[in-house]
């Protein structure tokens, strides 16, 4: 392919993510400048934003950067592992559009005082669905205690976990929007907030933090819960919680 070129500043805006991300891809091998400008600017053709698609797709699946790697290395038709990925994502908007409908029937039914039955309201939820890669990441018993945890909780509780999380988040944004330093007090204070809040489901060492401060960073379905409240926002909650977890935590 040829033709129309990107600048690292307008793929970066168009496919949701950042100049230093595409720049690390760029240092990994996963993502090759189509050419660089005489003024040191990077752009990208066709053939570059489709392998950036691919990416950002396997990204969503879970995989590291070092497996992408491999997994990009290892294809030899591009259409094929599009066909691939598309069958995927058809897959996730069926269970999506489940999930719709179960959300609807079980409106529908509590306004009309209706039986509800348990195989409608659950439809299309699965809360194991991440279990390989809590497990692979912090190991299978991290798994377990934060899946018995949360299986324990009453519906209202399970709601205000996440409305607290909501409510860190949207904190973050702030912060984030007002240009506050990340070693300041107010964002060392959202850090604790949110700190305590994983708390509830894992220890919270020095490397978990970081771990998953960076997580937010690289992996655009965790990033989202943050860049939608502002881009470069779960940057900016990465380098807080780093700041928190050196000064306040260890690995003991």
């Amino acid at each position: 392919m040829n033709g129309k070129e990107w600048s690292i500043q307008e793929i970066a805006k168009k496919a949701g993510t950042t100049s230093r991300t595409l720049r690390h891809y760029g240092e990994l091998g996963l993502l090759v400048p189509s050419r660089i400008g005489s003024n040191g600017y990077r752009y990208y053709g066709q053939d570059a934003l489709v392998r950036l698609q691919r990416i950002l797709l396997l990204r969503e699946l879970g995989l590291s950067l070092p497996v992408i790697g491999e997994v990009l290395e290892g294809e030899r038709d591009p259409a094929a592992a599009l066909r691939t990925h598309l069958h995927l994502l058809e897959q996730e908007r069926a269970r999506i559009a489940r999930q719709i409908a179960s959300v609807r029937t079980t409106l529908h039914k509590t306004e009309e005082g209706e039986e509800l039955m348990a195989e409608e309201v659950f439809d299309g939820f699965e809360h194991t669905r991440y279990e390989e890669e809590v497990s692979r990441r912090w190991g299978r018993d991290a798994y377990e205690k934060s899946d018995r945890w949360w299986r324990s909780l009453s519906e209202e509780q399970k709601k205000g976990f996440q409305e607290e999380h909501e409510d860190i988040a949207r904190d973050w944004g702030r912060a984030h929007a007002a240009g506050l330093p990340v070693d300041g007090e107010q964002a060392q204070d959202i850090a604790r907030r949110h700190v305590a809040w994983l708390s509830h489901t894992q220890a919270a060492t020095r490397s978990y933090v970081a771990a998953l401060g960076q997580m937010y960073v690289d992996d655009p379905r965790f990033g989202a819960n943050y860049d939608r409240h502002g881009a470069g926002t779960a940057e900016f909650v990465r380098d807080a919680l780093k700041v928190y977890a050196q000064r306040h935590l260890s690995d003991g």
